[in-house]
């Protein structure tokens, strides 16, 4: 075989791997969504419980893209003016109102509270959707500006929503706030906290994650709207929340992929609370997950509260307004 025979084979071979990893890569994002999932009933069933006839009116703030974006808002029980405004953030395909048992924990225990329908959620655009990553951390700055308020301020998170809050703490607009607080944090699917499925409550859809993924990394982002998580709702909670998110909004209601960056590089007043029985997450491995990563925080367990008890029991509430005080 001479050299010229050698070079059009291996150009040949070339072409033909390059044309079978590029179908296989279109077939993962085509075909790669999320499957169907059966309903969660521990995050769904508390919710038939809560009393939401004093869920304030919806009040709404222009995000810099002209979008409206809803929050509600719990003044403080003292009346205080400047009383240490927490700003909340709700977990996946969830929304403000969510958190209206929590809100109403710490707005009697004197903090002034802004609860927000994050971006995708709630009525705060389309729902499952972002326009691009860093988006939503966008909006909160938008939200301090567009109502500002004369005291200190908490963000403080719940479950993918404290993935999210640590991504701020981590981020270059940590200084919005002087103090963070994570409820039962999403860290990262890698992370040792992780539970298979998330115990239960996402359908993945991998290939379609790691197709979009490596097309991303090369800045390829036209298929990035299609869905890439479900949640497992009940038939009436899907009327209500987001059944599932588009690969911008998995990426940015997060923290970064290097979420032990993340964690190094927020400041100093970080606090994290759980309950001991969460279901989602292995809660007893918050704390050595910090530590691991260079900075070691307080790390409060409530004895017999599992994943969305950690908003609703009153001895988790209590716990988590004590951490917003340390």
């Amino acid at each position: 075989m001479n050299a010229k025979t050698m070079r059009y084979k291996l150009a040949m071979t070339f072409a033909i791997t390059l044309l079978v990893l590029l179908a296989a890569l279109a077939a993962a994002v085509a075909f790669g969504g999320p499957r169907p999932i059966a309903p969660l009933a521990s995050i769904n069933d508390p919710f038939a419980k809560v009393d939401f006839s004093a869920v304030p009116a919806p009040q709404q703030f222009k995000a810099r893209d002209g979008t409206a974006l809803a929050w509600l808002h719990y003044p403080a029980a003292n009346g205080t003016a400047n009383a240490r405004r927490i700003v909340l953030v709700h977990g996946s395909s969830s929304r403000a109102r969510s958190l209206h048992v929590l809100a109403q924990g710490l707005a009697a225990a004197g903090f002034e509270v802004a609860a927000l329908d994050m971006r995708g959620h709630g009525d705060s655009g389309p729902r499952g959707h972002a326009a691009y990553v860093g988006q939503l951390e966008d909006d909160v700055e938008d939200f301090m500006r567009a109502v500002p308020h004369n005291g200190p301020s908490t963000l403080l998170g719940f479950s993918s929503g404290g993935g999210f809050v640590l991504r701020v703490a981590g981020g270059t607009r940590q200084g919005l706030f002087d103090r963070y607080v994570l409820l039962s944090p999403f860290l990262h699917h890698s992370a040792p906290t992780n539970r298979p499925h998330n115990g239960g409550w996402v359908s993945v859809g991998l290939p379609r994650m790691v197709g979009l993924t490596l097309l991303n990394a090369v800045g390829v982002t036209t298929w990035n709207h299609l869905p890439a998580l479900r949640f497992g709702l009940n038939a009436y909670a899907q009327q209500h929340l987001t059944p599932s998110y588009d690969f911008t909004l998995v990426t940015a209601f997060r923290p970064r992929n290097d979420y032990q960056a993340d964690i190094r590089n927020a400041p100093p007043r970080l606090r994290v609370v759980a309950g001991r029985d969460d279901e989602l997450f292995d809660a007893t491995r918050f704390a050595e997950v910090f530590a691991a990563a260079g900075k070691p925080v307080p790390v409060t367990l409530v004895d017999g509260v599992n994943h969305m008890g950690l908003t609703l029991d009153a001895r988790a509430v209590q716990a988590v307004a004590k951490a917003c005080t340390e």
